[in-house]
C-alpha cells in the first residue's frame, strides 16, 4: 500500500487539485480493493501551519494530518496556488523543507499546474524537464532558468519528478499516477469513471500565442511587429538586420534573450496561431490558409503546424471548426 499526501499550501489553493484528487485516487483505491481485496492508497491531506479563513465564495479545507505527522510517504502531490509565486515561495518554506526531506527519502514527487513553482523552489526540478500551465510556461522558465520547462507537454516523469499543465489537466496527471501505482486496466477504468481522456500528452493544442513583448527592446518590438503585420510575405533574417543597422548575430541574441525564442521560432508561432484561427473559422481550405501564412510547401507546414499544435492542420480543423449544420444540430 502506497501512502499518498495531498498537501494543502498556505495561500489560495486550489480546491479542485486537493478534492479531485482525493476523490479520483479514492476511487481508484476502492476499485483496486474489490478486484485485489486489498487498498492500493493511503490519502492524507497534509496541512502546513494554521488553517486560516477561506475567501468568499471558497472552500476551506482540514488536514487529516499535519505535516511533522507525516514519517513516511510515498507520493506527495502539489497543487496550484493562485498568488504571487514569489509570496507563495515565502509562505511555504515549511513545504519545501517536507518536499525535499521525503523526496530524498524515496518518495516520488509530482506538481499540477502552477504548484510547479513551488516545486521548483525546492530545487528539485534543476536539470529536469517540467510541465506548467502553457501561459506561465516563460514565467517560470526566467524565474528558474536551471529547471527545462517544456510547456507544450501535458505531464513530464523524469527521476521520480512529476509534473502537469494546467487547468482541468491535473485530471490527466491522476489517472498517470493510477496507471503508474495500479495499472493499466485500472486506470482505463478510472479514466471512465470520471470521463476522463485518457493518454493525452500534448497541452500545446490550447496554447494561445500572443508574442512576448514584456521587455524593453524597442529594436525588438519592431522586429516583432513586423513579423505579426507580414504574416504572408517572404523576409530573411538578413533583411531584418538590415533595415534595423544591425548585424544579424546582433538581432539574433537581442531578439532570443527579449523574448525566448530565435527569430525562426517566434515567426512559426506567429504563423501557427494565425493558421489556428483561420482554421477555426472554417472559410478557406487547409491550403488557403497555408499559402496565406507564408508557406508554400504542404509538407514543411504540416510538420511546423504538428511541431507547434500537436495536431495537424487537418486534424485541428476538423476538431475546433463549427460548422452551421453542426450548430444546427446541438439547437
Amino acid at each position: 500500500m502506497k501512502h499518498v499526501s495531498i498537501l494543502i499550501p498556505q495561500g489560495d489553493v486550489s480546491v479542485v487539485n486537493i478534492m479531485g484528487s482525493y476523490q479520483v485516487l479514492g476511487a481508484a483505491n476502492e476499485q483496486y480493493q474489490r478486484q485485489h481485496r486489498k487498498p492500493l492508497f493511503e490519502i492524507d491531506l497534509v496541512g502546513f501551519g494554521a488553517v486560516g479563513s477561506a475567501k468568499p465564495g471558497a472552500a476551506q479545507i482540514m488536514p487529516t494530518k499535519w505535516w511533522k505527522e507525516v514519517l513516511l510517504t510515498d507520493l506527495i502531490i502539489i497543487p496550484a496556488v493562485h498568488d504571487d509565486p514569489a509570496l507563495v515561495i515565502r509562505e511555504n518554506q515549511e513545504l519545501l523543507q517536507f518536499v525535499t526531506q521525503h523526496y530524498k527519502n524515496g518518495a516520488t514527487v509530482s506538481s499540477m499546474c502552477i504548484g510547479a513553482y513551488l516545486l521548483a523552489a525546492s530545487g528539485l526540478l534543476n536539470g529536469k524537464n517540467c510541465s506548467v500551465h502553457w501561459q506561465h510556461a516563460p514565467y517560470l522558465q526566467a524565474m528558474f532558468p536551471q529547471v527545462q520547462v517544456k510547456g507544450e507537454r501535458l505531464i513530464t516523469d523524469q527521476q521520480g519528478i512529476i509534473t502537469s499543465g494546467g487547468a482541468y489537466a491535473f485530471t490527466n496527471l491522476l489517472i498517470y499516477l493510477v496507471e503508474k501505482y495500479g495499472g493499466r486496466e485500472l486506470a482505463v477504468l478510472i479514466s471512465k469513471l470520471f470521463m476522463i481522456d485518457i493518454d493525452r500528452k500534448y497541452q500545446s493544442v490550447y496554447q494561445l500565442f500572443a508574442g512576448q513583448k514584456e521587455h524593453r527592446d524597442e529594436t525588438v518590438l519592431q522586429v516583432q511587429e513586423y513579423i505579426e503585420n507580414n504574416i504572408g510575405d517572404k523576409f530573411t533574417i538578413d533583411e531584418l538586420a538590415q533595415n534595423h543597422n544591425l548585424v544579424r548575430r546582433t538581432l539574433e541574441r537581442r531578439f532570443r534573450s527579449a523574448t525566448g525564442n530565435s527569430i525562426i521560432e517566434y515567426t512559426q508561432k506567429v504563423r501557427m496561431e494565425a493558421a489556428k484561427i483561420n482554421l477555426e473559422k472554417g472559410r478557406k481550405t487547409v491550403s488557403e490558409v497555408m499559402y496565406d501564412c507564408g508557406y508554400t510547401d504542404s509538407k514543411a507546414f504540416r510538420d511546423v503546424f504538428k511541431k507547434c499544435v500537436g495536431l495537424s492542420p487537418l486534424e485541428y480543423r476538423k476538431k475546433y471548426m463549427m460548422e452551421v449544420d453542426k450548430k444546427s444540430s446541438l439547437l
